[in-house]
Formats: C-alpha cells, sequence, structure tokens
C-alpha cells in the first residue's frame, strides 16, 4: 500500500507539477480541491466532480462533526463509503471555522469552546479532538489544528496565535500517530501561521520542520488582506517550507489568485469560490467572470465559454437558458453554473500543469491574466 509519496515532475522557476500518489489514487500538482463541506460538492454528484478532472475533494471537520456527527459516519463506513466519492479526501481541521464564528467561541491552550451555530450546544474543538473527528472521517488527508486571525491585526496577536498554532501542531503530531491503521495509511500536514510577517514565517516553517509532517499548509492568508498583500508573503512563504513536500495554500481562491501563487511555488489550493458562485449566478470564464443575472443576458445564444469542455458548454447550452434559470430560481440553473465553474477550475490546474512541463508558465500566465482580467463581471 502507498500511503503517501510526493514527485515532482518539472519545475519552471519556483512553480512546480508532479504527483502525489496515496492508496485511493493520484493527485496531479497543482490541484484544486473542490470544498466538500457537509460531505457534498454542493449541486453536484461525486461522479461529476470526478468527470470534471478532480483528483481529490476537501470535507469540513467542523461542519460533520455537528452533522451528522463524525461518530455516526464512522459507523457508515466512514465518508468516502457515505458519499460516494472514492478517490482522496483532504480535511480541514476546524481551525478557520473557529475564527469564523468567534463570536460563538472560548478559546484557551487546551482548545477551543464553542456553541454549535445550529442549536446552541457547547462543544470542545482541540488538537486531540479534532485528530480524533478526522481519523472517524477516515480522511486521506488530515491537517493539525491551528489557530488563525482575520487581517489586518497587531503583530503581538499573530505572533501569540502563530506561537499556540505551533505547540497544538505537536499535540497533533502526537494525537495522529496514536491513530493506530488510520495513521499508518493517511497523511498529515503541518500549517504555517505568521501573518504577513515574513520573521513569524520563517519560526512557523522552522517549528513545523522539526516537528514532521507529509506536507505544509500556508495559512493565515486569503483572511482580508488583499492580493497584492498576499502575493507578497507568498513571495518568501513557500520558499520556507521544504522542498520536497507539497505546499497548500489554504482557502484560495480566485483564478488569478491561483495563477500568482501557482508561479510562486504552491501546489495545492481549495476555495469555496466556484460552487458558491455557481448557485448565486456567477459563471467563471476565460474571458472573465460573467453575472447571469445582468439581462444583457436574456437572448445571447452564446455558451459560457465556448473553449470549455463541460457538458453545458459542449453541447451549447445558451446564456439565455442559464439567464432565465438563474433569474426563475430553478435548481437546474444551480446544477449547470456549478458543473462550468468546477470544470473551468480544473481546466485551468491543467494548463497550468501542461505549462510548467513545457517550460511556458510566463507566457501562459500572462497570456491568462490579460485576457482574464481585462473583462469587469458582467
Amino acid at each position: 500500500m502507498t500511503r503517501f509519496v510526493f514527485h515532482i515532475t518539472a519545475t519552471d522557476g519556483p512553480a512546480r507539477t508532479g504527483a502525489i500518489t496515496m492508496r485511493r489514487g493520484t493527485i496531479r500538482t497543482p490541484a484544486f480541491m473542490p470544498v466538500g463541506t457537509a460531505a457534498t460538492v454542493k449541486a453536484l454528484r461525486a461522479s461529476e466532480v470526478a468527470a470534471a478532472g478532480a483528483d481529490i475533494i476537501l470535507g469540513n471537520t467542523y461542519h460533520l462533526m455537528l452533522r451528522p456527527s463524525a461518530e455516526r459516519i464512522a459507523r457508515l463506513g466512514g465518508l468516502h463509503n457515505f458519499m460516494g466519492w472514492h478517490g482522496p479526501i483532504l480535511t480541514d481541521s476546524g481551525g478557520y471555522q473557529v475564527m469564523s464564528l468567534s463570536a460563538l467561541t472560548k478559546r484557551s491552550e487546551e482548545g477551543v469552546s464553542f456553541a454549535s451555530h445550529l442549536d446552541g450546544t457547547r462543544h470542545m474543538m482541540s488538537p486531540e479532538r479534532s485528530m480524533e473527528i478526522q481519523r472517524l472521517l477516515g480522511s486521506d488527508i488530515v491537517m493539525a489544528f491551528d489557530e488563525l486571525v482575520a487581517l489586518p491585526a497587531p503583530r503581538e496577536a499573530v505572533e501569540a496565535a502563530m506561537h499556540r498554532s505551533m505547540r497544538w501542531a505537536r499535540r497533533s503530531r502526537d494525537a495522529f500517530d496514536a491513530g493506530g491503521e488510520h495513521a499508518e495509511a493517511a497523511a498529515l500536514f503541518g500549517i504555517q501561521q505568521g501573518g504577513l510577517d515574513e520573521r513569524l514565517r520563517a519560526e512557523s516553517a522552522s517549528h513545523l520542520q522539526e516537528i514532521g509532517f507529509d506536507g505544509y499548509a500556508i495559512g493565515g492568508l486569503a483572511v482580508g488582506e488583499g492580493q497584492e498583500a498576499m502575493f507578497g508573503c507568498l513571495d518568501h512563504a513557500p520558499g520556507q517550507l521544504p522542498e520536497a513536500a507539497p505546499r497548500y495554500l489554504m482557502g484560495v481562491g480566485k483564478p488569478d489568485d491561483i495563477v500568482g501563487a501557482v508561479q510562486r511555488g504552491v501546489d495545492m489550493f481549495d476555495c469555496v469560490l466556484p460552487t458558491r458562485s455557481g448557485r448565486n449566478g456567477q459563471a467563471f470564464t476565460r474571458s472573465g467572470p460573467l453575472n447571469l443575472r445582468n439581462a444583457r443576458h436574456n437572448e445571447d445564444q452564446a455558451p459560457l465559454d465556448a473553449e470549455c469542455g463541460c457538458p453545458s458548454c459542449r453541447t451549447g447550452v445558451s446564456r439565455a437558458y442559464l439567464h432565465h434559470l438563474v433569474k426563475s430560481g430553478e435548481m437546474l440553473g444551480a446544477i449547470l453554473m456549478t458543473e462550468h465553474n468546477i470544470w473551468f477550475y480544473q481546466e485551468l490546474m491543467a494548463n497550468l500543469r501542461a505549462a510548467i512541463a513545457a517550460g511556458t508558465l510566463t507566457s501562459f500566465a500572462a497570456s491568462f491574466l490579460g485576457r482574464y482580467k481585462n473583462r469587469d463581471a458582467s
């Protein structure tokens, strides 16, 4: 059984392409992971997500813990069996929800006590409990439990959260290693913190490497700092992490964010944007995002993107029809728009991988960004 092997096949500047091999399949990198928060990539069957080209999806520890519960999913054969996805699954640790639901939480060195946003019941999330939940889910890639802060924030708050995250990373490592058969089959990623501060990022990376992880995430970005500041951080953060391990930028992002991050050496991404946008009438295209609620599309017979391989674009489903579905609130509109967006993201990743392998990433990125940014959402 192959537990976890990362192999880089080509580089182009800091950018890398390669593959992660695990027991449930191979993840081609750079990779985008569609988000399946509640055991579903919203509006799509698991087979449709796979058909779009996704090798791996993401599940949410916090939400699955609350409903239907990790224990129930374990009794039903684990998350893969529960949702019918047979490739690798990465589960986040719950750290982001700790930040985003801060009004309901109380933090301490032990962990985070919080009230459920569903029914108000009290729960404790600690590094040990996060590892237990991810083990019960049967995750292939487990994320260490961390603390992050929204930006901008005082340096003192960012530094304190980074140091606590490193203490929690050690506890996550110990709890994961005690997980028996699951620990023997799954991988554990540590999460670098430190906000936009290069020295704090370097210190965090050093702590994580002392502990030792299969992969390393860049956490604490896409939390309010803006693209320019994020790219400034990514000019140094990936290079502070081990070259031989995959680097995962959590919660990112827009297509132009992804292109810029790949150019700076990032290998893995996740974001709710393609599915959330699809449900809200926004489609991503090579010429920029389209708002299908706009009346300008009501008699437009063109497909969303003539170069897209998704079923709707391939069979000529028109913008006019999608406009009608979106404006009418028909569920088919959300389904078709989401499917298109997932295809768009996966085709972008395939093109990035091909460009890195060919040594043409700079020209591909300039061409893609020039075309994509030349158009406002319409």
